[in-house]
């Protein structure tokens, strides 16, 4: 159910991102790709984190990648990224991804 004018952007996938899932469109409708983290952090409450995805992408010059929290993540954990939605420009090749904990306890 995506849209036909679909932009192919080619992906490398760096060392650190061996053997991780290719971002992947969760359901039929899907408005966005998921994107897995490349390390395991533990993200302490108040604590930030710029988290490698383990990806390149050749993102097509007049184009973005926008980066949006995950809804459960967001309001079951308070794991939310801090300058929502985020911008990765067509001049940004490696992307890593700045999450943020916004909850008072763990």
């Amino acid at each position: 159910m995506h849209s036909p004018a679909e932009v192919p952007v080619p992906v490398k996938i760096l060392p650190h991102g061996e053997g991780l899932d290719l971002p992947v469109y969760a359901t039929d409708g899907a408005a966005g790709m998921d994107v897995v983290s490349a390390e395991d952090v533990t993200l302490a409450p108040g604590g930030r984190h710029a988290v490698a995805t383990g990806l390149a992408m050749a993102i097509p010059p007049g184009f973005e990648i926008q980066v949006r929290p995950r809804s459960g993540l967001a309001l079951k954990h308070g794991i939310s990224v801090p300058n929502a939605p985020g911008t990765i420009d067509s001049d940004i090749h490696d992307t890593p991804l700045s999450w943020v904990n916004t909850a008072n306890a763990g």
